[in-house]
């Protein structure tokens, strides 16, 4: 079985347009700017060992404010840019309490089950309380990216100022237990 870091997307890999203290996702092709540091990051990651795996909720699609093929040109932009293996997305609101919507873990479900990754040596990289519910729910360590975001805090494995140091720590993390092993 694979390991994988699952990230969220706005507010960890792109920028999160905020206002009055909530996060919320571009909803154009020009809004959509990733984050300083995003690309070397994803990369240490990959060389060691992850899968990279996308989940984000995008609920502007089913309220209207952005169309489908807006935000998949979004992720083909991801795709096509970074060392990303897939992308999850949940199009639903809260009200369709679907199985996909985070804080629900089906995004991460479903690529585990797709990618055989196994999640409880895997980790999730988010930046709100949903994401990091999500992750636990799935077993997987979390990493939140801290913000001030007026809404609850994330009680998560480990606090992160930016994708960047997530990648540090998790890399450090990691060649430190292949040190142990080996030394064994």
């Amino acid at each position: 079985m694979s390991r994988a870091v699952f990230l969220d997307r706005d507010g960890v890999i792109n920028r999160a347009l905020v206002r009055d203290g909530k996060p919320l996702a571009p909803r154009s092709l020009d809004e959509f700017e990733l984050m300083p540091g995003v690309a070397p990051a994803l990369v240490a990651l990959k060389e060691a060992g992850y899968r990279l795996i996308v989940v984000t909720n995008q609920p502007d699609v089913a309220t209207g404010k952005t169309d489908r093929e807006t935000v998949e040109a979004m992720h083909a932009r991801l795709l096509s840019e970074l060392p990303i293996d897939d992308v999850y997305a949940c199009y639903h609101t809260d009200e369709h309490a679907c199985s996909c919507r985070k804080p629900r873990p089906g995004m991460l479900l479903d690529a585990a089950k797709k990618w055989g990754i196994d999640l409880s040596e895997s980790l999730l990289v988010g930046d709100r309380w949903r994401d990091i519910e999500a992750g636990r729910a799935a077993g997987c360590r979390t990493l939140l990216v801290e913000s001030d975001y007026r809404e609850r805090r994330a009680e998560a494995d480990h606090a992160v100022a930016s994708l960047a140091e997530a990648s540090q720590l998790i890399c450090f993390e990691t060649s430190s237990i292949q040190r142990e092993a080996a030394a064994r």
